[in-house]
């Protein structure tokens, strides 16, 4: 996680992504300020008690030295969107919290990058890179040397064999496996529960 732990989150997104991080969050005694969510989160009941704010510009009223952010906005298949409100913040110069669960093993000998959001239950393994903003999702298994670029989402209970390497806006489904030694292009989606063999070159949809 970032070295500010203490400092209270403003959380981006309100619907099933964004609950599951502030339970995480919650459970982990982080002080959430607020939810910036359009819609109506009343029926989440994890976000009972929390301000909730209407619009993303709703951020600037935060001094960016006083809070962090965690963008609990899902990520679907070949979108940009995560990233472009991400960057956007960035560029402000506010931060974002790197979301790890309890339940997660992460090897002490991996290296999880700023903003990345580790689930229930995911396991990363020794030498494995994980790359800024990505999720890896309940149960996800990235294996030894395993090199995961910025904003990926690995889906539940994905399977990503040793030294498997990735570019940025990766989209690796459901139960899908990669086997060792695989790359796969930036802005590729592997689909839910296939098993990949080969390459996979930038921009292309593997089924």
């Amino acid at each position: 996680m970032n070295d500010e732990v203490n400092l209270p989150i403003v959380m981006i997104g309100g619907g099933g992504h964004a609950s599951v991080l502030a339970e995480i969050l919650l459970n982990q005694g982080r002080n959430i300020l607020a939810v910036i969510s359009p819609e109506d989160i009343s029926q989440r009941p994890v976000f009972e008690g929390i301000s909730v704010l209407q619009q993303d510009k709703d951020i600037l009223k935060f001094d960016k030295e006083k809070i962090l952010l965690v963008n609990g906005i899902g990520m679907m298949p070949k979108s940009g969107f995560k990233q472009k409100i991400n960057e956007y913040f960035l560029s402000l110069g506010y931060k974002f919290e790197t979301v790890i669960a309890d339940s997660a093993h992460i090897s002490t000998n991996a290296v999880i990058e700023s903003g990345a959001q580790i689930l229930h239950a995911a396991i990363v393994n020794t030498g494995a890179k994980v790359g800024a903003h990505s999720i890896v999702n309940t149960a996800s298994v990235i294996e030894h040397d395993c090199d995961i670029g910025a904003y990926n989402h690995l889906a539940p209970r994905s399977l990503l064999c040793g030294q498997v390497k990735t570019g940025i806006n990766v989209f690796v489904g459901a139960n899908a496996t990669v086997i060792n030694n695989i790359s796969i292009g930036k802005d590729s989606v592997v689909g839910a529960g296939c098993t990949i063999r080969k390459k996979i070159d930038n921009n292309l949809i593997a089924y």
